[in-house]
């Protein structure tokens, strides 16, 4: 029996649909709770090539909501342990890997070879990273995030507007999984959403998952959905991530990360500040300086910047360190 035998009988798929399907090339950063279950069923689906792209390694806490590994792939790199299980469940999809993060100097090459883009790192800084990127290429990005018990995913770019179009300013929200917890089979049902939405991109379904919000509370077991394609795009790009090698001899650098945090800086020249120092309107840079802000995920040098455009109109990029590290 033909292995997409059940897919291909419906009128949305046919012979033509996965056609489609087995020719596309998918990116997929992030191989954790999210990345986990939408691999797995865009593997199964049989799209012809998944890029996978996950810095860390497999950690016996992953377990609970990351099905995709066993306690035998602990201490395994996520994209070596993922590309094993994968190549199994389905031979003929290619897997290629990259142990690696996405920043903003390996993005526009990966996000360039993809026919649709997963953001499954659950991290602000690449959802904005790969919203600019996307936008700029014109690729379709399925977008997802899950805390405790609740969570979305959306549709964005392409044809649709962007994650930024939706989301102008990141959440004042301090909260991770590793502090507020969370349970698996909520990350499982926003991941394999993610795979469907994907799918249906690939197969140019109607109405299309492009513009399309999808809301979760399994707190209350409900779900609501919205379309947000009249979403208006922001002017201007409020601030805009960068990577180590962008910076120049010019930038005003402030490290935001403590030195307990991080005892080495950002830069040799960078200055060690806290967020409360851009609340007063005291510290002004320079005119025609670019101030660039770094932290470990971005949030508190967004915060910072915001304070910072309150009385200073002067060009600012942020980096997050943690999408930068390289393990």
């Amino acid at each position: 029996m033909n292995r997409y035998d059940r897919q291909q009988v419906l009128q949305q798929v046919g012979k033509c649909g996965q056609t489609k399907i087995s020719n596309a090339k998918v990116l997929v950063v992030g191989a954790g709770g999210l990345g986990s279950p939408a691999l797995q069923y865009l593997c199964g689906a049989g799209v012809g090539t998944l890029v996978v792209v996950d810095p860390d390694v497999v950690e016996m806490t992953n377990l609970h909501r990351q099905p995709i590994y066993n306690e035998s792939l602990v201490g395994l790199a996520k994209v070596d342990a993922a590309k094993i299980v994968l190549e199994k469940l389905n031979p003929e999809v290619e897997v290629l890997t990259y142990a690696t993060t996405l920043h903003p100097d390996n993005s526009r090459l990966l996000v360039s070879n993809a026919d649709v883009v997963l953001d499954c790192a659950d991290s602000y800084a690449v959802s904005y990273m790969l919203s600019d990127v996307c936008s700029l290429l014109g690729k379709p990005l399925i977008s997802a995030s899950v805390l405790g018990l609740k969570g979305y995913v959306g549709g964005f770019c392409s044809s649709a507007p962007s994650f930024r179009a939706v989301f102008p300013e990141i959440p004042n929200n301090t909260a991770t999984c590793a502090t507020m917890g969370v349970l698996g089979p909520v990350v499982a049902m926003i991941g394999v959403l993610q795979a469907q939405m994907t799918l249906g991109t690939l197969l140019h379904l109607s109405p299309s998952p492009l513009g399309q919000m999808v809301t979760a509370d399994l707190d209350t077991y409900s779900f609501s959905s919205f379309r947000f394609d009249n979403a208006e795009e922001p002017k201007s790009v409020t601030f805009h991530f960068i990577s180590t090698s962008s910076l120049t001899s010019k930038d005003l650098i402030i490290d935001l990360r403590g030195e307990n945090e991080a005892p080495n800086p950002v830069h040799p020249d960078a200055l060690r500040m806290s967020v409360d120092a851009f609340c007063d309107g005291n510290f002004i840079p320079e005119s025609g300086q670019r101030v660039v802000l770094a932290c470990r995920t971005g949030l508190r040098a967004w915060n910072a910047a915001r304070n910072l455009r309150n009385y200073w109109d002067g060009e600012v990029a942020l980096m997050a360190m943690a999408s930068l590290e390289v393990r």
